[in-house]
């Protein structure tokens, strides 16, 4: 489960970068970016931003302490065996729900790239996940996942800089305050699924298929500013100079709302400004709370190589997240059309062939696709090694033979959840997971290490309080209970709320039972943020009173 704690620290920051990079970043923000605006850049702020906080708060204590997994520091830190188990269930939630895009992403690549069903892709990559678990453990899942950084980076990075230099960012009118984005060159568009669209001016189109449920063969028209249906199947040919219309579903892409420096939440793109500091609070706390992340601190072999391994980190996103960013506004620029299909998150897939067709941008979409695998692959491996790792080590008997057995279980579940999200953003389930995870597990560790008074009861309540507030949120809003105003942002992104409840719950609970406070609790803190090197001399010294006590008696 940790490699023998023996992984240096810049190969483990490249394993930590690699699981990391998920689907959310590789796929997602480009395409939130696309469609929302460059508000979605917080998502690529936050992920990164999370380290920082990561390494202030808990890094080289909770490697100290030498626990294994969460539940681990929850039981040794607070001695409940009530708390341990609630930890249990939360970190198969998190895990699981961070599972959810990985799976919808790898369906999603091999439906663009192959047009294969989208099935066929989460059933291929669970299977392959759940074996490599089963069969390598987190030695050999750590240097596949630092190889695996660096194809990620040179996937993206590379089709990028190549659609700079050939084809260019073209007109920049489509960045323009005020203006919605409009097709450069005569575009046809191959619709993918019955949708309804609006036009804001009249648009020349010639129509191939179903518009608004009559049939036509190459007709041209003039849509008038209106809402319009059109079949699955059907093909629009917009000339140069027209006005990309708006998918009924979506948030508009009219440039007002696109360049807004906030976080757009649904069609009416209510309250953004309280939307993005509950985006804020997810990403930044939330990545304290990510079980498969905190695993990798484990890997170090002390709290010294934890800290460097979390700086070289914050180095290797960094220049990730340049690209994602570029690509995000040269569909905006180049490729409009990708409005109407609705494949946001396949943008990154679709762009490369969509501005150099021909065998270039073939094999520049055939590299984005293997590092959109490199995302899905890695990130899974580390997610279903913590959520095995909890099953096995925290609910059976710990041992390899049930650490396998609980992969493949845990990666058969992940797949038949993803089939039933396949309409939602990867960035925005990802947003989920670690809003979850800062709603209980950022409030636990935190306080857990810091904060002396702190005890089961309080951290029990404020767990369950926190996380089951936030699941609850994310539960109504993918059941579309609310999708618009103060309810919408509520719901959508509960962090806002549920991260300072779980705080506050933890805090009052404690001070009411301080007669549950630990007995050892100050030995604890002293392991935790005593220098490594102190504690090894007193362990020595100790050790060295003990054997002249034994040699020369009393």
């Amino acid at each position: 489960m940790v490699a023998a704690r023996e992984v240096p620290p810049a190969v483990n920051a490249a394993a930590i970068s690699g699981e990391y990079l998920s689907a959310a970043s590789f796929l997602g923000i480009a395409g939130l970016i696309f469609a929302q605006g460059l508000g979605s850049l917080w998502y690529s702020v936050g992920y990164a931003a999370g380290y920082l906080v990561l390494l202030l708060l808990v890094a080289a204590p909770l490697r100290r302490f030498g626990a294994y997994t969460i539940p681990d520091f929850a039981g040794g830190r607070l001695h409940s065996s009530t708390l341990r188990r609630w930890s249990t269930v939360l970190v198969l939630i998190i895990g699981w729900f961070y599972l959810l895009p990985q799976m919808d992403g790898a369906g999603l690549t091999l439906e663009v790239i192959l047009g294969t069903p989208y099935w066929l892709g989460v059933l291929i990559l669970g299977a392959v996940v759940s074996g490599n678990i089963a069969m390598g453990g987190m030695k050999g899942i750590t240097f596949v996942q630092a190889f695996q950084y660096w194809l990620k980076i040179s996937a993206i990075g590379i089709p990028t800089i190549v659609l700079i230099l050939f084809v260019g960012h073209g007109s920049t009118l489509n960045l323009e305050p005020d203006r919605a984005p409009t097709f450069m060159h005569t575009t046809k568009i191959s619709i993918p699924e019955d949708l309804q669209f609006t036009v804001a001016r009249p648009t020349p189109v010639t129509v191939t298929g179903r518009l608004d449920g009559r049939a036509e063969v190459r007709a041209r028209t003039t849509l008038k500013p209106g809402t319009y249906t059109v079949s699955a199947g059907s093909d629009l040919v917009f000339k140069a100079g027209a006005q990309a219309p708006d998918r009924i579903g979506l948030v508009p892409h009219r440039s007002p709302a696109w360049d807004s420096p906030f976080v757009a939440v649904g069609p009416d793109g209510a309250h953004p400004l309280a939307a993005t500091y509950g985006l804020i609070i997810a990403t930044f706390f939330g990545a304290i709370g990510l079980p498969h992340i905190l695993v990798r601190f484990y890997t170090n072999r002390d709290g010294a190589a934890a800290r460097s391994t979390t700086l070289i980190v914050l180095l290797l996103l960094s220049m990730f997240y340049v690209f994602p960013a570029i690509l995000g506004v040269l569909s905006r620029l180049r490729a409009p059309q990708l409005y109407l299909t609705g494949t946001t998150d396949g943008i990154v897939l679709a762009l490369p062939r969509l501005l150099l067709p021909g065998a270039l941008g073939a094999a520049l979409a055939a590299l984005v696709a293997a590092g959109a695998f490199a995302a899905f692959l890695s990130t899974s491996s580390g997610l279903l090694v913590s959520v095995a790792g909890a099953l096995s080590h925290d609910v059976l008997r710990g041992d390899v033979r049930s650490f396998r057995w609980c992969a493949l279980v845990a990666g058969a579940v992940a797949v038949g959840a993803s089939l039933l999200v396949e309409n939602f953003s990867a960035s925005i389930l990802v947003g989920w997971a670690f809003a979850i995870a800062a709603s209980s597990f950022c409030p636990l560790l935190t306080l857990g290490i810091w904060w002396r008074d702190l005890t089961w009861r309080g951290a029990l309540a404020g767990v369950l309080i926190g996380g089951g507030g936030c699941c609850a949120a994310i539960a109504a809003t993918m059941a579309g209970v609310a999708q618009t105003g103060w309810a919408a942002v509520l719901l959508g992104y509960p962090a806002m709320w549920t991260v300072p409840m779980a705080f506050a719950v933890m805090i009052v609970v404690s001070l009411a039972s301080r007669k549950d406070r630990p007995i050892d609790v100050d030995q604890m803190l002293l392991r935790m943020h005593l220098p490594e090197a102190l504690l090894q001399r007193s362990h020595a010294r100790a050790r060295g009173l003990a054997g002249e006590y034994l040699q020369d008696g009393p």
